[in-house]
């Protein structure tokens, strides 16, 4: 609708230069808002007050000029200039009820676009350090990286999902001695488990495995056998990473390595171009990279003056070698702690001659465990955190998931575990896939009355008089640019919020109005308009990675 509305404007200037009413020439871009309060009608435009000074006109004559040439039009029922200039749209009913057409015709399809012109775009998420199990921290993220990448494909990105394995450094050999000092207990010894250790009790559960499978691991020089003790607990805790996120619907187009990066000589080779760049200098014995050149607070070491690198060299060369896969967007998903990070790695991407929106990081607050509402802690298998397999074992992954993503990803989140299992009306979750049930209840009961569904092209719209009709319309016509608007901003929560709002207009209309009545043809509109949000309630759940039920 507000393509339609905006090329009609377009035309009205475009008449008003040729008519010589308006004498600059200057199209500016025509942008068009839902206004905040409906009373402003559906649309608005400041495009009058933005044409004042090229014009020389009050914004107010310019507006009365637009509308003069906007015509006799039945998309439009009425037009309004407020305030110093602004022009307010009403669409006439009939338009908005086309939209049911469009959401029959295209069916699982609506609301996605070309807008991002098939850009290709990688989001890593995730990436949590394969020493032990995912927490509800990793939970959030993941549920976050899966949505932001399933909007992106939505609106037409050309999109990859990725797993950032740290498999090296100093957290994979802390893993290893923590497995190592376990299976010396396991065997009968008496160890100072070391204080940095990883306590969880999976550790154990790790050392008992490894006993069972690899038993000669017991008899080796303590440096070969922690050696060995990382590599089958990074192996083992990947699987097990694996495994939950598959239970909460995420799958993975590309784990990548840390490791890999020293394997195949890459932080080498990044860290040259950056030299050749003349981006990066020694001094005092370390290599250092032109940061503050671009924004940082300062510059930052890559190669440490004893010869070893940081982990920031690893992260610049991985990031360098993203784009060198040819993404031209790049999202990354990190944990608010992270926060410092972001300066120095968008500085990287600026000095390698990429704009600064190339890299994006989206990053995740605290997760607050409730059970009715107060704080809760459970679980003895990770130590001191509760794990995300915990969470999904009891309240299910679409509730996980919903909850996840039911705020801004940068705010902290209280997550209830009772509210999220309760079927009732408070529990977000189960008011929006129980409005998807009802309308398949529905459509059971117009089965068994012999009552056929409606066809697209083919029913009578007349009968739909009542407000709640016209603003159930009105909100499935707006999917389309919620789904682009949520793709813009990376907000996954949008698409939230507009579930929502669909699902709180559906039930009120469905509890003042029935929808299978005497009268055919009200009948077969209802079941149209009802249908229309059925099909866009599994939409934007499907893009939540959250399940339609057809009962509840």
């Amino acid at each position: 609708m507000i393509d339609r509305l905006r090329l009609q404007i377009q035309q009205s200037l475009q008449s008003c230069f040729d008519k010589g009413v308006l004498h600059s020439g200057i199209v500016p871009d025509v942008h068009v808002e839902i206004p905040g309060n409906p009373e402003h009608g559906d649309f608005a435009t400041n495009l009058a007050l933005t044409m004042a000074k090229a014009e020389k006109k009050a914004p107010r004559q310019i507006a009365e000029a637009l509308i003069a040439e906007l015509g006799d039009s039945d998309f439009l029922s009425k037009v309004e200039i407020a305030g110093p200039g602004f022009i307010n749209f009403t669409l006439a009913p009939a338009c908005w009820y086309e939209i049911l057409d469009d959401i029959a015709n295209a069916g699982a399809a609506y609301g996605r676009s070309d807008y991002g012109g098939n850009c290709r775009v990688q989001v890593e998420f995730v990436s949590a350090n394969p020493t032990g199990p995912l927490h509800v921290g990793h939970g959030r993220g993941a549920a976050v990286g899966d949505a932001v990448a399933s909007i992106l494909q939505a609106a037409g990105y050309d999109v990859q999902r990725e797993y950032y394995v740290n498999d090296a450094g100093n957290q994979v050999a802390t893993l290893g001695l923590s497995i190592w000092n376990r299976l010396r207990e396991l065997n009968g010894e008496v160890v100072d488990f070391p204080e940095d250790g990883y306590q969880g009790g999976y550790i154990r559960e790790l050392a008992a495995d490894l006993r069972t499978e690899e038993p000669e691991v017991a008899s080796l020089a303590e440096t070969e056998a922690i050696k060995r003790c990382s590599a089958f607990g990074v192996r083992k805790v990947l699987k097990w990473i694996e495994v939950d996120l598959k239970a909460f619907g995420i799958s993975f187009d590309s784990w990548f390595s840390e490791q890999s990066l020293y394997d195949q000589n890459m932080v080498e080779v990044e860290l040259g171009k950056l030299a050749e760049k003349g981006l990066s200098y020694e001094e005092g014995g370390a290599l250092w990279l032109r940061t503050t050149s671009y924004g940082d607070d300062k510059d930052r070491v890559l190669i440490k003056s004893d010869g070893s690198p940081t982990y920031f060299a690893s992260d610049v060369a991985y990031h360098m070698e993203k784009f060198d896969r040819g993404f031209t967007r790049v999202i990354d998903v990190w944990g608010a702690d992270h926060h410092g990070y972001v300066p120095r790695m968008k500085a990287v991407v600026a000095g390698l001659g990429h704009p600064p929106e190339a890299l994006e990081v989206l990053l995740i607050q605290m997760v607050n465990l409730l059970r009715d509402g107060q704080p809760y802690t459970m679980g003895k298998r990770s130590g001191n955190f509760i794990t995300l397999r915990e969470v999904i074992d009891e309240v299910g992954s679409d509730a996980c998931r919903f909850f996840f993503l039911m705020r801004r990803s940068d705010s902290q989140l209280d997550f209830d575990l009772e509210l999220a299992k309760r079927q009732s009306n408070d529990n977000p979750v189960f008011y929006v896939q129980y409005a998807h049930a009802r309308v398949c209840s529905i459509n059971r009961n117009a089965a068994e009355q012999s009552v056929s569904l409606p066809q697209p092209g083919e029913t009578n719209l007349m009968p739909l008089v009542l407000e709640e009709e016209l603003a159930l319309a009105k909100h499935l016509a707006r999917y389309p640019e919620t789904v682009i608007s949520a793709a813009r901003q990376c907000e996954p929560h949008r698409v939230v919020y507009y579930l929502q709002e669909l699902a709180s207009q559906f039930h009120s209309y469905y509890n003042k109005q029935r929808v299978l009545v005497e009268d055919a043809a009200t009948t077969q509109a209802r079941l149209y308009l009802v249908n229309g949000v059925r099909t866009v309630l599994a939409n934007a759940l499907n893009l939540l990675g959250v399940d339609a039920p057809e009962r509840m």
